[in-house]
């Protein structure tokens, strides 16, 4: 039975290893429910946010040992050495974010199962649980779609419900396509029990001391619920089958702001807030990016600096810093083009710039990003793309606009400046003038290809590595902005892959299931929506 704590039903033991809480700060915030007794809707729907904190907030598990020689090398948002085998995913990165997304899944399925239990009364009390849970949970579920396509789902987590029976828990696949569906109408109709949802005195207190994402705020909930479609019906929107449901569900969406509201401004984002350091619930970028021996994790691109360099982009020195043995203002990215020797010398010599410090390494603050104002807007643009250009023209500034604001932000959240530079603050008028950028003002593409490939350049910009798992799922699906990697010929995955493959463990214990998948899991087979 050990051997089966990776498989996709996730057993009982697993999943409490997974989601129980090591820091004592956080218990007291925050009741793990694998500690408790006799547990409740409200204290498992804790241990279910809980167990997927490591995903959101800022951790050494996911942008060290998963982003780092992954997402990170594939959206060229940090510069990386050309060395063999780094363009093929193994197990090392792949095993934490499935285990935990199964362990998510697992916390959600003994919510559900509680809740199942109540008496109709006592479940229209509780509702609120159960439909914001499942906001959070698509939210999830679509970035584990992304990155592998068809998953285990519909019949996943489920070993309580079926009373310990493992042979009956090996679940299987669910397509991409049937799982976005559902999502998509989910969504749909959770936004609209929202609208008409009242909570009880006791249940709204329970809700909001035990809600860590939104605060209890249902208003929040409802933008983060028709934002998240908004991305899902983006992301599919290529795929011909899911065409014209995106065009007439954002349509419904933005003719009916008070039926349908979503995020609007940096200051409604949907994120999660750090606790401060030592509290349990805090970023931790330092264990990210380490600095030499090898690693240099912090390295900026030379396709990234040199765009924002070449356009001014006032983001520049607020996300990047020039180098330790750099010229002042001197910025300089790791050519991809170069062979292996020289890059690691050019790294050691210390002229390569690197992630801002101050914004980042040392700000145990910056927020857990879920949805953002600028990902609203720049799905905004696109949707209006071809359509009414001076709408899609507005969205794609503003978006450039929030985002600019929101890393100036992020970066006024940090208490720890060491080995940070001081900067000079952002002046509006530098928005306004980097609009006006030959590469970024809207009004100078001639084409609407054109205008999509400045809108591709500013999402990968501002999703950067903070948003890498949507990162790399843009760039998949349109194909831009055209960046430049050299083959690894020592190895048989010569490029970046489309996907991940699934991990040796699901392939193990769960062949029977597994073997109806086989065919497409390789590194080369496409997601739904990555069409051409």
């Amino acid at each position: 039975m050990k051997n089966l704590k990776i498989f996709v039903t996730t057993f009982l033991t697993m999943a409490i290893l997974l989601v129980s809480c090591q820091d004592d700060d956080f218990k007291d915030y925050y009741s793990d429910p694998s500690t408790i007794a006799e547990t409740t809707v409200e204290k498992q729907y804790a241990g279910f946010l809980q167990s997927n904190k490591e995903d959101i907030m800022p951790s050494y598990s996911t942008y060290f040992v998963t982003g780092r020689p992954t997402l990170m090398v594939y959206t060229q948002t940090r510069g990386f050495e050309n060395s063999i085998g780094r363009y093929t995913p193994g197990d090392a990165p792949i095993d934490p974010i499935y285990n935990r997304f199964y362990a998510t899944l697992f916390q959600f399925r003994e919510m559900e199962r509680i809740y199942d239990q109540l008496t109709p009364e006592e479940q229209n009390e509780y509702r609120i649980f159960i439909i914001t849970g499942k906001i959070y949970l698509y939210d999830y579920t679509q970035k584990m779609i992304d990155l592998f396509g068809d998953i285990p789902f519909t019949e996943a987590g489920k070993i309580s419900q079926n009373e310990g029976d493992y042979e009956s828990s090996y679940a299987s696949f669910d397509s991409a396509e049937s799982l976005y569906t559902m999502m998509i109408d989910e969504l749909q109709s959770i936004a609209l029990e929202l609208n008409t949802i009242n909570l009880t005195t006791a249940v709204k207190d329970y809700f909001t001391v035990q809600d860590f994402v939104n605060g209890g705020d249902i208003n929040t909930w409802k933008k983060y619920c028709n934002s998240l479609r908004l991305r899902l019906l983006t992301r599919a929107s290529l795929n011909s089958e899911f065409s014209g449901i995106a065009q007439s569900q954002i349509g419904e969406i933005l003719s009916n702001p008070s039926t349908y509201p979503i995020v609007n401004s940096n200051e409604e984002n949907i994120q999660i807030e750090s606790l401060g350091e030592g509290m349990g619930l805090e970023a931790n970028f330092q264990s990210t990016f380490v600095e030499g021996d090898g690693w240099n994790s912090n390295v900026a691109s030379k396709a990234m600096i040199d765009y924002m360099v070449e356009n001014t982009d006032p983001r520049l020195r607020c996300m990047f810093q020039p180098g330790s043995e750099a010229e002042e203002n001197e910025y300089l990215g790791l050519d991809p083009n170069m062979a292996e020797s020289a890059q690691t010398a050019l790294v050691n010599s210390g002229v390569v710039s690197i992630y801002n410090n101050w914004t980042f390494k040392n700000n145990r603050n910056f927020p857990g990003l879920l949805i953002s104002a600028s990902d609203v807007d720049f799905y905004l643009a696109e949707y209006y793309l071809g359509s009414n250009d001076a709408m899609a023209k507005e969205h794609y500034e503003k978006g450039i606009r929030e985002s600019v604001n929101f890393y100036y932000s992020a970066r006024d959240l940090a208490i720890n400046f060491d080995d940070s530079p001081e900067i000079e603050a952002l002046n509006p008028s530098e928005i306004d003038n980097y609009l006006l950028e030959g590469e970024i003002s809207w009004d100078s593409a001639t084409s609407d290809q054109e205008k999509l490939g400045l809108l591709a350049k500013q999402k990968w910009v501002h999703l950067n590595m903070v948003q890498m798992y949507e990162n790399w799922a843009e760039i998949r699906r349109l194909d831009l902005p055209d960046l430049e990697f050299v083959n690894d010929n020592s190895s048989a995955q010569t490029t970046p892959p489309n996907r991940f493959i699934y991990p040796s463990a699901e392939r193990t214990f769960n062949a029977d299931n597994y073997s109806a998948v086989s065919a497409d899991d390789n590194l080369d087979a496409k997601i739904f929506w990555d069409i051409d």
